[in-house]
């Protein structure tokens, strides 16, 4: 090799030593550092690593002993309905349980966390330790998966676990009827521990605002009137479970009931009351409206019970119905009464015509006898006039009473009044009309003021409410 193949030979090599050196000390200058979510892989591999970390064993309390604490903070999103045959309500709501686990702390990791990381994210519960929580008084329930499950798990640097999911439950609610439609019902929400007893785990409500509920909250029949938050731990032969309940006070919506129910009641005895106004005689209009309204009512009654639980005890709906039922009978009862009256005042008209006749063929035939001794002895009709006499003097009896109303020492007799007003009508069927076409709605008034002073007026203690 010539001296000039050599030189360029030369030449290249170090050209191409110094261009390596080159790339290395600018490549290593020019590497992306790593984002926050390589971070937080790096350290959920890290706190995650099974061996350190086993999820099957609780966290201690804090100061390394001691319960674990777990704070519990609903937020209600809807109730869908509140079901009075059943005595049980449907609710959806984002759970919330907070906790500290030190084994889960990565604020002291090196090299240190960046500021900006405010917490470690996850959607996999299986893989941190969970509190036994469940719902004692749930019917069913689930999860929402939609578009993906509805859950996610915050840890912070320092050991913090926030756990959140939104559920749906259906839950028990009994319910006490007896002032039904005018009444308060409390339904509870109960969270208790499985299996873990209160040296192991306690639950506590939330300090700030435990409970939250939508703005949005509408419910067709009810209205949430206040809610509050305590303690329910429940002591068994296996321990003592720690609990926590909270109470929904709903007032049920009247005015429903009163344009269903009470309205219609009050229409339909007035109804009935139109057979006071129509003739003895019109039978078939009388049992007609009688029957029908009687028979409206009852299937009214009969719709509404439907829609109710079989209690054994007395209800303020019942009260009503019952006594609407009874005045619209009491109607065709008092129509019975008219009926019967008629007929005997008929009979009795027969019989007085009779009796006149009688009279007048009596009055003849004395006039007659009277007339035939008058021709035989002037001075013998004293015998005969003292026997017309006595033969007449009952029939004088019959006379109607002075219409006037007497007068004792000064003061008008209302008893006096009310008979002589009563003898405007002559007929015994026509004046019991006449008496219930004022008494039936007399008594139908005094028995409203009676129910709603009854029944509205009435305070109810929440705690009373409360299963």
């Amino acid at each position: 090799m010539d001296q000039g193949s050599s030189s360029w030979f030369l030449y290249f090599f170090l050209c191409t030593l110094l261009t390596s050196q080159l790339d290395g000390m600018y490549g290593e200058g020019t590497q992306k550092a790593p984002n926050n979510r390589e971070i937080e892989k790096r350290i959920l591999d890290k706190v995650m690593n099974t061996k350190v970390y086993d999820n099957k064993i609780r966290p201690v309390g804090a100061g390394g002993e001691g319960a674990t604490v777990v704070n519990v903070n609903l937020f209600v999103r809807s109730i869908a309905r509140i079901d009075d045959v059943k005595m049980e309500y449907s609710v959806q709501l984002t759970f919330r349980e907070q906790w500290l686990d030190d084994r889960l702390r990565f604020d002291n990791f090196k090299p240190t966390p960046p500021k900006d990381l405010a917490y470690l994210t996850l959607t996999d519960s299986a893989k941190v330790w969970m509190p036994d929580l469940f719902f004692s008084n749930e019917r069913q329930g689930h999860l929402h998966n939609i578009i993906t499950p509805n859950v996610y798990i915050r840890i912070f640097p320092n050991g913090e676990v926030l756990y959140s999911i939104r559920i749906s439950l259906t839950l028990s609610c009994p319910m006490i009827l007896k002032l039904f439609p005018l009444d308060k019902q409390v339904c509870t929400l109960r969270m208790a521990s499985y299996g873990w007893t209160t040296e192991d785990v306690i639950f506590k409500w939330k300090s700030n605002d435990p409970v939250q509920v939508t703005k949005d909250l509408h419910l067709p029949r009810f209205a949430l009137e206040q809610f509050t938050t305590d303690y329910c731990d429940s002591v068994t032969n296996t321990g003592t479970y720690s609990c926590l309940r909270v109470d929904l006070l709903f007032k049920r919506q009247f005015s429903y009931y009163l344009l269903q129910i009470y309205i219609p009641g009050c229409m339909l005895v007035i109804v009935s009351w139109v057979s006071f106004w129509l003739d003895a005689g019109a039978v078939p209009a009388r049992v007609s409206l009688g029957v029908t309204t009687l028979l409206t009512m009852a299937t009214q009654t009969s719709g509404i019970n439907q829609k109710l639980p079989p209690v054994s005890y007395t209800k303020a709906l019942d009260v009503w119905t019952g006594v609407c039922l009874t005045f619209v009978f009491g109607a065709l009862l008092e129509f019975a009464l008219v009926n019967y009256a008629s007929r005997n005042d008929q009979h009795r008209s027969a019989v007085i015509k009779q009796r006149k006749q009688w009279e007048a063929e009596q009055a003849a035939a004395m006039e007659t006898a009277k007339a035939a001794a008058n021709s035989r002895t002037p001075n013998s009709n004293k015998p005969i006039m003292a026997l017309a006499r006595n033969s007449t003097v009952g029939f004088d009896s019959t006379s109607g009473d002075d219409p006037a109303c007497p007068l004792h020492f000064g003061i008008l007799s209302t008893a006096s009044c009310t008979k002589t007003w009563l003898s405007r009508f002559p007929s015994r069927s026509k004046r019991i009309d006449v008496i219930a076409r004022i008494v039936f709605p007399l008594l139908f008034a005094f028995f409203n003021v009676a129910y709603w002073c009854a029944y509205v007026l009435r305070k109810e203690d929440p705690e009373s409410l409360i299963q």
